[in-house]
């Protein structure tokens, strides 16, 4: 369920058993977001991105259960529903099953990964806000990033941005706000917004709302 960067670049639907518009979340972690997006909202198909290994073998697996596609083996490799053991996790014929795609990668390679107006809808969840001076430009938010979404969607293509950071939101809104982007939604309380009821949590953000933190989120639309 890991995909070649190199295949993708060539026909970015061909890996996906039926052919749907696309979206891309960065930073899945876990895998709570996309799974539970790509049920409700099945109509699309997804590509999740992560860097840090550990933390994409855990989106892969709890996507795989969810699915019914199968599990990590108890003493590694992967284990099919009927029990069928294979010694590489990701080299199993279940390739082409279910909506979501997990890619290893940093967003900064986006643009070798995926040809220009791929997806309608680009999520970014809880990213790092690199609060220290000087790190600005690694935030997801950052116009270099923005450059990069805005080549990767369609025209009308939306960018969907949340997190518990006000620095970070506050930054957000004005690099956004200076971008082709157009915001379209902005809320410094999303749980008591009209979009809480359609809202899917992160298992970051579950945890954080129970502390009683507020939660930021923006969405914007390019224009080509």
């Amino acid at each position: 369920m890991c995909q070649n960067p190199l295949e993708i670049r060539e026909n970015p639907t061909a890996p996906f058993e039926k052919e749907a518009p696309l979206r891309l979340e960065i930073g899945c972690g876990k895998g709570d977001f996309v799974t539970q997006l790509s049920v409700r909202d099945a109509e699309y198909n997804y590509y999740a991105m992560e860097l840090i290994d550990d933390v994409l073998v855990a989106a892969v697996e709890k996507y795989a259960v969810s699915r019914g596609l199968g599990k990590l083996g108890v003493y590694g490799g992967w284990e099919e529903p009927d029990g069928t053991l294979h010694k590489e996790p990701w080299d199993i014929p279940l390739a082409k099953r279910g909506n979501v795609r997990f890619i290893r990668g940093d967003a900064k390679t986006l643009c070798e990964i995926f040809p220009d107006g791929t997806f309608d809808m680009i999520y970014a969840n809880f990213s790092d806000p690199w609060p220290k001076k000087g790190y600005e430009d690694r935030r997801l938010t950052a116009p270099a990033f923005l450059a990069l979404y805005a080549r990767l969607l369609k025209d009308g293509g939306t960018f969907c941005f949340k997190t518990d950071n006000v620095g970070l939101f506050d930054y957000s809104l004005e690099t956004v706000g200076a971008s082709p982007f157009e915001i379209v939604f902005e809320t410094r309380d999303l749980h008591a917004s009209e979009r809480a009821v359609t809202n899917i949590m992160t298992e970051y953000e579950r945890n954080f709302s129970e502390k009683g933190m507020k939660i930021h989120c923006l969405e914007a639309v390019i224009h080509k």
